[in-house]
């Protein structure tokens, strides 16, 4: 059975830094087009970034220059380093799986930003 694992979050004050990982099990993260979304209050579903099997990265305008969206082929892990986090950050945030018909999601893990 496929899992994507994330870890990471918890509550940081504005202008602090967390590093979300999404550990995957069962698939190859490396040939996957991996992504971050996250659920904001209100239920809306963000796309935050994305990358792709050739190392493409995709960033929505939000986060640019502040989210960095990374794979580790050796840990079959993907990483999101988010820095300058802001109170409009606060989400949870999933990790996401797409390669053909084949999709997979995380359970998720909250980011909490609040002084």
């Amino acid at each position: 059975q496929v899992q994507l694992v994330e870890s990471g979050g918890g509550l940081v004050q504005p202008g602090g830094s967390l590093r979300l990982s999404c550990a995957a099990s069962k698939i190859v993260v490396r040939v996957y087009a991996m992504d971050w979304y996250r659920l904001v209050p209100g239920n809306q579903r963000e796309l935050v970034a994305t990358i792709t099997s050739g190392g493409w990265t995709d960033y929505a305008d939000a986060v640019k220059g502040r989210f960095t969206i990374s794979g580790d082929p050796s840990k079959n892990t993907l990483h999101l380093q988010m820095n300058n986090l802001k109170p409009s950050d606060t989400a949870i945030y999933y990790c996401h799986a797409k390669q053909g018909a084949n999709e997979y999601w995380g359970q998720g893990t909250q980011v909490t930003v609040s002084s």
